[in-house]
């Protein structure tokens, strides 16, 4: 019989209000059921915002310094419990025990970092153009936030956003991913557990349309949404026609350009765990490797004999280096790119199976996948997959990596591998991202610095650093005149 697990609303744990339940299994052994979650409705989604309104009355006038004491109590309970969440995330979703226990760390920063800031929530000030007048401005929360959260990082993304948010004073509605209901639950109990107040935080677990109720209601002021471009693009839309506050962090297909003089043996180290790491399953994925035709032969080689010898099993065995795919629609969906690569002419160097084997054959494992010959007009090198699948694309010049590196309706994050400095910095601002490695991958996020992309990756908010911190805040601007007559500004600054 599996355990049958609760919504979190009002500070209470309560089953959904229509009774239905969906079932969470591990990826890696099917027959694994983790357990039964609620998959909640839009009574569930009216009384967790319900909440939320009502916490945020004080919670937003709780001194910051205060709020932020909550948040590194937070972060030391996530110390204290690192590795028995990370063991039930990789359980849950797959990637190896040595992520996963990354992903909690990252929360563990975070949530250190905006603790921190609680004490750093900056205003202005400023001169006045008239005499005896003071200008200023304050930063204001807004009021109630839905976060809306992708399944490859089920700690990490959730609190890249909740913990800033709680800083500043608004309150949460949090809506994970279907994929992940049990990290999101050990996530929450630890808010709880370190005296997070009732409704400041409220957990709302479901399938369907429960996600586009909670973007659609009302009384929820600000949207941060982390998945796919095509529900990030509607999510969009209703928000400004509904005049909230939305950060949308989508889609990537990432390139790693190696120059002909680059550290080739970095280059391999780097491109295998941007490529393969979290199974390909990262919106910043190395997907497009972009390499000099002068190393391109070498190069290819090095990948796939690496690739080859990467261990494939259940993540929370010692020695796993790659998990398994989500579930059968991500195998699905990879194996039918794989499909299309062929049909489109390009040559599978390695990989393009389902991964079989003592371990392998109860769970949905992919095999680490190369295709050369790539163009870039193929849909394996515009399109994401979101898998372990790496196209590999030849090019004869700087100019002409960029130009391909460019090419693509995506902007998340970039690599250059190169060993002269005038290229490196020449990538730095040629390449359209909103993140550039210099010999390294295009993963490994830090918690105090901005994160996020441009063209159809987002819509120009950034997660993580200084200034998510302005996304959940209000600018005021407030004058104090203290002249004791009426000043009309323009009107009696300027002589005629």
């Amino acid at each position: 019989m599996s355990d049958l697990f609760k919504n979190y609303i009002d500070g209470l744990w309560q089953h959904a209000a229509g009774g239905e339940t969906f079932t969470d299994i591990n990826p890696a052994i099917n027959s694994d059921e983790i357990g039964k979650f609620p998959n909640s409705g839009v009574e569930d989604v009216d009384d967790a915002v319900r909440a939320a309104r009502k916490a945020f009355q004080t919670w937003s006038r709780r001194p910051a310094p205060e709020r932020g004491d909550i948040l590194k109590r937070i972060g030391d309970l996530l110390t204290e419990r690192k590795s028995e969440i990370a063991f039930q995330m990789t359980r849950e979703m797959g990637k190896p025990f040595f992520e996963t226990k990354g992903d909690v760390q990252e929360a563990i920063d975070t949530a250190y970092y905006a603790a921190s800031e609680t004490r750093r929530l900056f205003g202005h000030t400023v001169p006045s153009e008239l005499p005896s007048k003071f200008n200023m401005t304050i930063r204001r929360p807004i009021g109630v936030c839905a976060i809306i959260s992708a399944f490859n990082f089920p700690v990490a993304v959730p609190t890249w956003k909740m913990f800033p948010a709680l800083a500043c004073g608004n309150t949460v509605v949090f809506k994970p991913s279907s994929s992940v209901p049990y990290s999101a639950a050990l996530l929450v109990k630890v808010f709880e557990d370190a005296g997070l107040p009732a409704g400041v935080v409220n957990l709302v677990q479901g399938r369907g349309s429960m996600g586009q109720s909670l973007v659609e209601h009302p009384d929820v002021n600000v949207v941060s949404f982390t998945g796919s471009t095509e529900v990030g693009s509607k999510i969009g839309e209703v928000c400004g026609r509904m005049h909230k506050r939305v950060s949308l962090e989508m889609g990537g297909k990432n390139p790693v350009i190696v120059m002909a003089d680059g550290d080739l043996e970095l280059a391999v180290e780097g491109i295998i765990w941007g490529a393969f790491g979290t199974t390909g399953q990262r919106c910043t994925a190395t997907s497009r490797l972009i390499v000099h035709e002068d190393v391109h032969d070498e190069l290819v080689g090095m990948l796939v004999t690496t690739a080859g010898k990467l261990k494939l099993g259940y993540g929370n065995e010692d020695d796993t280096q790659v998990g398994p795919v989500l579930n059968k629609s991500a195998f699905d969906t990879i194996d039918k790119y794989v499909q299309i690569g062929k049909q489109e002419g390009a040559k599978l160097a390695t990989g393009g199976n389902r991964a079989s084997g003592p371990g392998l054959d109860d769970g949905f494992f992919f095999e680490p996948t190369i295709f050369t010959d790539v163009t870039p007009d193929m849909r394996i090198a515009k399109e994401e997959i979101f898998g372990p699948v790496l196209s590999v694309l030849k090019i004869s010049s700087y100019e002409e990596a960029i130009e391909v590196a460019n090419n693509i309706d995506y902007g998340l994050s970039s690599s250059i591998y190169t060993n002269d400095v005038a290229t490196a910095f020449r990538a730095m601002h040629d390449i359209e991202a909103g993140i550039t490695y210099v010999n390294g991958p295009t993963i490994g996020a830090e918690a105090h610095m901005p994160f996020g992309g441009m063209k159809a990756t987002g819509n120009g908010h950034r997660e993580g650093g200084w200034e998510v911190f302005d996304f959940y805040t209000e600018t005021k601007t407030i004058y104090i005149d203290y002249s004791g007559k009426l000043q009309k500004a323009q009107i009696d600054n300027v002589a005629d």
